[in-house]
């Protein structure tokens, strides 16, 4: 997401550095890591250190965030979701997870790609073009990354949003009103149906743990 706001603190890049070398010991060609946590749980800023400490192993790895890949556009999708309940829509299924797959073919194949990136300024949805020639690793970050097809490592943040209200209001993403609080009490709910897919976890102390 162009405009993102990182707050990158040592608890990341010590978490990111067992990621790695997780990676590491069961490196493939053509790897796909995911990472999913509840809004402000640190999944950009782990996803930003994995992939630059990727790059310190000779291995060139792609940021992707699944954030970017909302059905609805992001001026929409507030009164989208009122309309039609956000108990009912906000969940695994407001992604495209065509687009997703789409993306995860051309990164395997090694193809071009052309993929949807939101402007946190405009809020105007871009289209980025990517070429996955050369790129070893993908690293797909965002609320229900972990259930994309095709993951090697399914990396999962305990922290819900209740412990995280303070790192949302720094990234000063979104307004946290009543309607706002709905939306992230829905997503904590889908988000934690997802955590039995977990291979690592990271735990309320952010410590990297294997999951049982």
């Amino acid at each position: 997401m162009l405009e993102d706001v990182l707050l990158i603190q040592e608890k990341h890049r010590e978490v990111a550095k067992g990621i790695v070398k997780e990676i590491l010991k069961n490196k493939k060609e053509k790897q796909i890591i995911a990472i999913s946590g509840e809004s402000g749980s640190g999944k950009s800023e782990i996803t930003h250190v994995v992939a630059k400490e990727l790059r310190k192993h000779g291995l060139f790895a792609k940021p992707v965030h699944l954030d970017n890949f909302f059905k609805t556009h992001p001026l929409e999708r507030r009164e989208w979701r009122e309309k039609h309940g956000v108990d009912k829509v906000v969940g695994i299924n407001e992604i495209d997870w065509n687009l997703v797959n789409r993306t995860v073919d051309d990164f395997k194949n090694s193809r071009k790609s052309s993929m949807p990136c939101v402007d946190l300024v405009t809020e105007q949805v871009d289209t980025l073009i990517t070429d996955f020639n050369g790129i070893d690793m993908m690293v797909l970050d965002g609320l229900y990354a972990i259930n994309t097809e095709g993951v090697d490592l399914h990396v999962f943040i305990e922290l819900t949003y209740h412990e995280t209200k303070k790192a949302q209001s720094a990234r000063g993403k979104e307004n946290t009103d009543e309607m706002r609080m709905r939306v992230l009490e829905a997503e904590h709910k889908a988000v934690q149906s997802l955590k039995p897919k977990a291979d690592l976890l990271i735990n309320m102390d952010y410590k990297l743990v294997k999951a049982k």
